[in-house]
């Protein structure tokens, strides 16, 4: 009896320290998620930096004497290894206004799931870069690469 009872005991203590290492390694994930999204984008050089407000742009405005020819522009396809990336921009008032998608890869499900969450982001950092300079997004590097040549060589277009 007294042996059963220490098993009993045993096995829920070991039961315990499963718990709080789970509950350790989950808390520890969340800690770390917590401090690389607040970290995440807020790191800029210091010609960025602004002395008078302390106040740190997220986003890197383009320079001042990069002013592109009004007109559509489009840029050459760009392999994504899984597809062709090609990038339509539409400059207006000097200024990228609309950025499209041609063609992107979409032969296989992954490719159509992951470039339907991509290809708005990709479109929304452009727009606010005001050039071709995007954050590759993990998960989909290919085609954020072959979205940023493919830009690039529409706004090297818009620039002659």
């Amino acid at each position: 009896m007294a042996r059963r009872h220490a098993n009993q005991y045993s096995d829920s203590s070991r039961g315990l320290k499963k718990f709080f290492l789970s509950a350790f390694v989950v808390l520890s994930f969340i800690a770390y998620l917590l401090n690389e999204r607040s970290t995440n984008g807020t790191t800029a050089s210091a010609g960025n930096t602004s002395a008078s407000s302390g106040v740190v742009p997220l986003v890197a405005a383009p320079p001042a004497s990069m002013i592109y020819r009004n007109g559509t522009f489009t840029g050459p396809e760009s392999n994504a290894y899984y597809g062709l990336v090609q990038v339509q921009v539409v400059i207006q008032n000097g200024k990228i206004a609309d950025v499209q998608f041609l063609d992107y890869p979409h032969d296989r499900r992954t490719s159509q799931m992951i470039n339907t969450q991509v290809m708005p982001w990709l479109k929304q950092e452009a727009l606010q870069t005001q050039g071709a300079n995007v954050n590759i997004i993990s998960g989909a590097t290919l085609t954020s690469e072959a979205f940023a040549n493919s830009l690039q060589s529409a706004l090297n277009s818009a620039s002659n």
